[in-house]
């Protein structure tokens, strides 16, 4: 693994749900308004402004872009004609959502705050929810301290979820119809250490973003650590990429972002071990 992360593009305000995808790194400016591609060499392309903020990103079998809907709590898709709508998921998140993973037949499942967490009200559980591609939408796992980052196995056999709040992963066995059953912990982390996004590699390691405390964790099934990255400033998400998927993307910024700074970037750094699975 190299030694230190290096700068690919900065400028940018808020990067986050970073995705490889045909051969470049998408990601939502959150605080931009935009979703957004890098490739590695830096050159940038808008791929559509979300005016609610877009959130977690993930494509269709036939190739169409779904994005989260932060703000007003809908899952759009990305039509020749536009953004169209595929659910309206308020009912069952009455504060915003956030990222998502979308499994191999379409199916996305997409986690909320569960209470008014910028403006500082107390906590409550929140879900993860899931919409078909055909809209159709149900609970999949409830009682979850902050849903965030979520991946899916190589084997399609195993969904993990960040629980920013509950400072853990927790996995959850997926089911043919998408279900989730045999919920259980699959890593805690300690005080202040809370995961944000995530993304798995080859041997089923997660890559954990600790923004708390300025890290970024490469952990297993049961906690163990085997690396650790400090970042400057805060990494909220990460994503396996490149052309051997060996390239760790980190996206950086602090909440100043939110108040009209543009601290933002996404760095770069080179580990052993592949991307796999999904997102």
């Amino acid at each position: 693994m190299d030694s230190e992360a290096k700068v690919l593009l900065d400028g940018i305000k808020f990067p986050e749900t970073p995705r490889w995808h045909e051969g470049k790194l998408w990601f939502s400016d959150m605080v931009g308004r935009k979703v957004m591609t890098v490739d590695l060499e830096g050159r940038t392309e808008t791929i559509v402004e979300v005016p609610k903020s877009p959130g977690g990103l993930g494509w269709l079998p036939d190739g169409r872009l779904l994005v989260v809907s932060m703000n007003d709590r809908r899952l759009l898709r990305l039509d020749p004609g536009g953004l169209v709508e595929v659910a309206d998921v308020s009912q069952l998140a009455p504060f915003p959502c956030d990222d998502m993973v979308v499994d191999a037949q379409g199916r996305a499942y997409i986690g909320h705050f569960g209470f008014d967490a910028l403006a500082g009200k107390p906590f409550a559980p929140a879900s993860l929810l899931m919409v078909t591609p055909d809209g159709k939408i149900s609970t999949a796992a409830d009682n979850l301290a902050f849903p965030n980052g979520t991946v899916i196995t190589p084997d399609h056999k195993t969904l993990i979820v960040a629980e920013s709040v509950g400072c853990r992963l927790t996995a959850f066995d997926v089911a043919p119809d998408g279900s989730l059953s045999n919920r259980r912990l699959w890593a805690q982390f300690g005080k202040r250490e809370m995961p944000d996004g995530i993304c798995i590699d080859a041997e089923c390691a997660i890559w954990a973003a600790l923004p708390g405390v300025n890290e970024v964790r490469r952990v297993h099934d049961g906690g163990k650590v085997s690396a650790s990255i400090k970042t400057n400033p805060q990494a909220y998400a990460c994503m396996l990429g490149g052309a051997d998927l060996k390239t760790l993307f980190l996206c950086t910024s602090t909440t100043e972002a939110f108040r009209g700074a543009i601290p933002g970037a996404i760095q770069t750094i080179r580990v052993d071990v592949p991307g796999a699975g999904r997102p």
